[in-house]
């Protein structure tokens, strides 16, 4: 999952160099195939995705910290929907404090993170004997289609929203080379710090030990910091969940914003706050209906609910690069390596993917595609009759 995120990250890269704006996948979307697909992604975006990304960010960490601190089922949800809203009043204050604010948590999420897999390294507190055999079906496991959904889906879960940092290039300098490098750097970083601490969880505790992935985090807690490890680690979670949070809430509303100064969305979320000068109605809105998810819904089915219809649209603005390169040559400053071979990877294996997710998970991954064209009326009735409108009167003038 960590390569195909590559893949994915360094066509992405071409596409916010042949269109640096703000707005990302809808922007590029809108130029491939028009402003109907535009629409539906962010329609996709505000209904779907970005409150289900962020949802189940919230609602798995909230689990964690539950189980440490022994809170019922409302208690978790009190604390998913804390942190949303925290995070949400930072980036409506405005874009440099939480940059600042997602940059500090970065740096200390990566930092427990990586003295996690030292401190059970240097401290021998495992057994490497947890490794083998490192291939095998255990008792009582799920079969094999299912748990392959599961398990491809949760880890390409764990890299999920690396498109969103392209939502920002009309607002960084030099985007020609910031994005690539950041899309590339980042994600390369993001694949080692995960495939490390995956291997020291395991190192820590053995399988046939796990009986759920709350139990398993408060149990490498209690291995590494003793009786009141699964308490401090609830603290670090937060930490961790926290600094997930931060750039989706950053980056998402921003696509809202694009959408309305295009005349495919309500006007007022068009709207700059006076003081702090960010898209505070299309931040305040996101987080709201991210919180009637929390309250709606599992961690699983939040998942379920909208990963399928994303990976949809992910592989069709990949796909554009392929359009975009039969329509027009021009020299860029960045194109992708490897191109056609790396699209062409992401895309096989993100058809593998949407298979095993819509074979694992068919109620719930279909429910968010139907979501997403009930959004087709919406902008035939609506929005492009009111744009169409202002074109003629336009026109007139």
């Amino acid at each position: 999952m960590a390569v195909l995120s590559l893949c994915g990250a360094l066509c992405f890269g071409e596409l916010a160099v042949r269109f640096p704006e703000a707005g990302g996948s809808y922007a590029y979307l809108r130029e491939i195939y028009g402003p109907l697909m535009a629409f539906l992604f962010g329609w996709m975006g505000l209904l779907v995705m970005d409150p289900g990304l962020t949802a189940a960010i919230a609602t798995g960490a909230a689990s964690y910290v539950g189980y440490g601190l022994h809170l019922s089922k409302r208690g978790n949800q009190v604390v998913a929907i804390g942190a949303i809203l925290l995070l949400a009043l930072v980036n409506i204050r405005g874009v440099r404090l939480g940059a600042w604010f997602v940059r500090w948590l970065t740096i200390l999420k990566v930092g427990f993170l990586g003295g996690l897999v030292l401190l059970a390294l240097v401290g021998q507190k495992g057994d490497w004997s947890n490794f083998i055999p490192f291939v095998d079906q255990r008792a009582g496991s799920r079969p094999l289609p299912e748990a392959l959904a599961i398990g491809v889906v949760g880890s390409f879960f764990a890299f999920a929203g690396w498109w969103d940092m392209s939502k920002l290039a009309g607002e960084v300098r030099d985007p020609e080379k910031t994005m690539p490098r950041a899309f590339v750097y980042g994600l390369t970083i993001v694949a080692l710090v995960y495939i490390a601490t995956s291997a020291a969880f395991v190192y820590l505790v053995p399988m046939q030990n796990v009986t759920d992935g709350q139990a398993f985090a408060a149990q490498v807690g209690e291995v590494l910091f003793g009786r009141t490890g699964a308490q401090v680690f609830s603290f670090f979670v937060i930490v961790a969940v926290l600094g997930s949070l931060a750039p989706i809430i950053m980056s998402a509303p921003r696509v809202y914003f694009a959408m309305a100064r295009d005349g495919l969305f309500f006007p007022a979320m068009a709207a700059i706050h006076p003081r702090f000068k960010t898209p505070a109605r299309s931040i305040a809105l996101q987080a709201l209906f991210a919180c009637l998810l929390v309250l709606g819904g599992t961690f699983d089915q939040i998942i379920s609910y909208f990963f399928f219809v994303v990976l949809v649209f992910i592989g069709m603005a990949v796909f554009g690069l392929f359009l975009l390169r039969r329509r027009e040559f021009k020299r860029l400053e960045y194109s992708t390596p490897g191109y056609p071979f790396t699209p062409i990877a992401f895309l096989v294996l993100l058809g593998v993917m949407l298979f095993l997710l819509g074979m694992g998970q068919p109620k719930q991954s279909f429910l968010g595609v139907g979501v997403v064209l009930l959004g087709v009326p919406v902008y035939y009735l609506i929005f492009r009759r009111r744009k169409t409108a202002e074109t003629v009167v336009s026109g007139v003038d």
